[in-house]
C-alpha cells in the first residue's frame, strides 16, 4: 500500500494539486471509500471541500444555499489572488457564474444555438472537419493526436458557430486551455489574449454582422437595451470559447487513451460503431474531462453529508468522481471500461440548472470525432508507456498535454 493509501490527507485536507490531477481516479477511489465528502486544497492555496460521492454530488448541485454568487468568499479569492470570476480579466458576468434569475436570462439567450436540432445539422461538417485533419497527416508515423486532431477539431467547430475567422483557431485553442491552469504562469496573459481577441472580434460583428452567434448577441446587446450588458456580452463571449472548446478537446483525448489502454474495446467499436453513442456515455463516465465542478459558494451555514459548511466555504464537485460512484443498470465494476454499458449514468455535464448547455454539441463531435478516427486508422497504438504522459497539473480540467502515437491511416 502507497503512502497515500494509507494517509490521503495532507495537513488534514486532501491536496488536490498537480500529483492528485495525475492520478485522480485512484485517488478519488480511495476518498470514496472514506466518505463522500472531504476537507480539500485547490489552486491557489484555495481551501474549501470536495464531494467525491454520487448521490451528495447530485444533492450539492442543486443545494438552494450554494451558490455561483462569489460575495460570501470574497475576501479568500481575493488573498490568494485569484480573478477567473471576474468580468474583464476573467471569466466572470456569464451564466456560469450567475444564480437564478440572471442565470436563466443570459442562458435563454445562448440556448438557441445548442438545441438538439441544430446541434444535429452540425454532424456532416464536424465528419468533414475529422477526414480533412486525417487526410492532413502522413500516410503512416507518428504524430501527437492532441496536436494533430483532438485539439483543432472542437476549435473548428465552435469557431466556426461562434464566426472567428480560421487564423485565430490555433491562437483561442491554445489560450483557452492556459486560461484555465490557475496555477500555470500562462494563466493572467492566456485571458488577457483572449479578451484582446474577443474585443476584437465583437468590434467587426457590430460593423459586419454575419449569421454567427457573436453577431446574434452583438444584436441582443444593441438592440434590446438592458437584456445583455456590454460585461455580460464580453463574458458570455468568453465563456463560449473557453468551454465550448476545452472541455471537448480533452473528452476526446481521455476517450482515445482509454481505448488505448483497452485494445478489446477499439477493437469492439471498429466492429460495432453502431455502439458509439452509448460508447460516448461511458467515456464521459470512466474519465470525463471536467474533473470538477466549478466551485460553489456556501450562502449561509449550512450542513452537508454531515459536514458544517460555514457561510463563505468552498464546495466543488468531484464529477468524475461521482460516475464511478453512481448506480449503474447492470452491478459492474464501474472501475472497467465497457462501451456496452446499458445507459451509463454519470454527472459529467453537472445537474441541475447549470446542466451543461453544449452538451449534445460534445456528445455529437465526440461521436463523430471518435467513429471516423477509428475507421480511418485501422492500426493505432501509444508510442510512449502510459506512465509518462503529463497530465494538465491545475484547474478543473483533466486530460493529457499530449498524446502521442504510432498509426496507419487506412486506403
Amino acid at each position: 500500500m502507497s503512502p497515500y493509501e494509507q494517509c490521503p490527507y495532507q495537513d488534514g485536507r486532501v491536496d488536490m494539486g498537480a500529483a492528485f490531477k495525475a492520478d485522480a481516479p485512484r485517488r478519488y477511489a480511495r476518498l470514496r471509500e472514506l466518505g463522500p465528502i472531504h476537507p480539500a486544497e485547490f489552486h491557489l492555496g484555495l481551501r474549501g471541500w470536495v464531494v467525491v460521492g454520487h448521490d451528495l454530488a447530485r444533492e450539492a448541485l442543486t443545494h438552494p444555499a450554494l451558490l455561483k454568487d462569489s460575495a460570501p468568499a470574497a475576501d479568500a479569492l481575493a488573498a490568494a489572488g485569484y480573478i477567473l470570476n471576474k468580468p474583464s480579466v476573467g471569466l466572470g458576468a456569464q451564466m456560469l457564474q450567475a444564480d437564478p434569475p440572471e442565470h436563466t436570462r443570459l442562458r435563454r439567450l445562448a440556448s438557441a444555438a445548442f438545441t438538439a436540432r441544430r446541434t444535429a445539422e452540425l454532424a456532416p461538417r464536424v465528419e468533414r472537419i475529422a477526414h480533412d485533419l486525417i487526410d492532413a497527416l502522413p500516410p503512416a508515423g507518428e504524430t501527437d493526436l492532441m496536436e494533430a486532431f483532438h485539439a483543432p477539431l472542437p476549435a473548428a467547430v465552435i469557431a466556426g458557430l461562434l464566426g472567428i475567422p480560421a487564423e485565430h483557431h490555433g491562437d483561442f485553442g491554445r489560450w483557452s486551455g492556459q486560461a484555465l491552469q490557475v496555477d500555470s504562469p500562462e494563466h493572467r496573459p492566456a485571458l488577457a489574449s483572449l479578451h484582446g481577441l474577443l474585443a476584437g472580434l465583437l468590434a467587426d460583428k457590430r460593423r459586419h454582422p454575419e449569421d454567427d452567434l457573436l453577431s446574434a448577441l452583438v444584436g441582443v446587446h444593441d438592440e434590446h437595451d438592458g437584456r445583455l450588458s456590454e460585461e455580460e456580452l464580453a463574458g458570455t463571449g468568453m465563456m463560449l470559447i473557453v468551454a465550448g472548446h476545452e472541455s471537448t478537446v480533452n473528452l476526446l483525448g481521455n476517450a482515445t487513451l482509454s481505448l488505448l489502454r483497452h485494445p478489446d474495446q477499439m477493437a469492439l467499436l471498429r466492429e460495432r460503431p453502431e455502439l458509439m453513442p452509448g460508447a460516448v456515455e461511458e467515456f464521459l463516465r470512466h474519465d470525463t474531462s471536467v474533473e470538477r465542478s466549478t466551485s460553489r459558494y456556501a450562502a449561509e451555514d449550512l450542513v452537508l453529508g454531515g459536514v458544517s459548511i460555514p457561510r463563505g466555504g468552498i464546495v466543488v464537485v468531484g464529477l468524475g468522481s461521482a460516475g464511478h460512484d453512481a448506480p449503474q443498470a447492470e452491478d459492474t465494476d464501474p472501475a472497467v471500461l465497457d462501451v456496452t454499458r446499458p445507459a451509463a449514468r454519470h454527472l459529467a455535464f453537472g445537474h441541475g440548472v447549470h446542466y451543461c448547455l453544449g452538451a449534445p454539441l460534445a456528445r455529437l463531435e465526440t461521436a463523430v470525432a471518435l467513429r471516423t478516427l477509428l475507421s480511418r486508422m485501422p492500426e493505432l497504438e501509444l508510442a510512449a508507456p502510459v506512465e509518462s504522459l503529463d497530465w494538465i497539473g491545475s484547474g478543473i480540467i483533466r486530460g493529457v498535454r499530449s498524446l502521442p502515437v504510432r498509426y496507419r491511416v487506412g486506403v
